[in-house]
Parts: C-alpha cells; sequence; structure tokens
C-alpha cells in the first residue's frame, strides 16, 4: 500500500494538484466495475465488465492525472459455472 500511496503522491505533484493521496482516493471512490452477465440457449455466458462513468470532477481530475478509463474492460464466454476463459 505504501507504494501506491507514493505513486499517487507523484503523480499529484507532476499534475500539479497537491500531495494528498486520500483526496485523490476519496474524490474517485465512487468510480466502479461491474460485470453484466448474459445466459445463452447453449448454456454459456457473455460476461460485459463495464466501467461506471466519472463525473465531470472526476473525468477532469483523472485527466490531469493522465488517467483513461476504458468504455469496456473484457468481455468473456464460459460454460455457466465455469470460470472466465
Amino acid at each position: 500500500m505504501c507504494l501506491l500511496w507514493k505513486t499517487l503522491e507523484q503523480w499529484q505533484q507532476r499534475a500539479g494538484i497537491g500531495h494528498s493521496p486520500r483526496t485523490i482516493l476519496e474524490e474517485l471512490r465512487t468510480i466502479h466495475s461491474t460485470d453484466v452477465v448474459l445466459p445463452t440457449t447453449d448454456g454459456r455466458e457473455v460476461r460485459l465488465r463495464c466501467v461506471v462513468r466519472p463525473n465531470q470532477a472526476q473525468a477532469m481530475l483523472l485527466n490531469r492525472l493522465g488517467v483513461d478509463l476504458p468504455q469496456r474492460l473484457r468481455v468473456s464466454l464460459t460454460r455457466t459455472g465455469a470460470h472466465p476463459l
């Protein structure tokens, strides 16, 4: 955790937005990903991992930090009850 903290601190300082990772984490804590699972007719599942879009303030902060969120992280096709491919 210390390494992550120091990395965030350095990103903030380079971006000119302070040096308190706690502030960054609090601002970005509502951004998360979720899986949408759709069953198929042949017993498999299509799993779509999606990322919640940031609000305007979060988007500006991510832009200053040079971080781009993907629209969709991954798509996997699995048999029901099996691990993702």
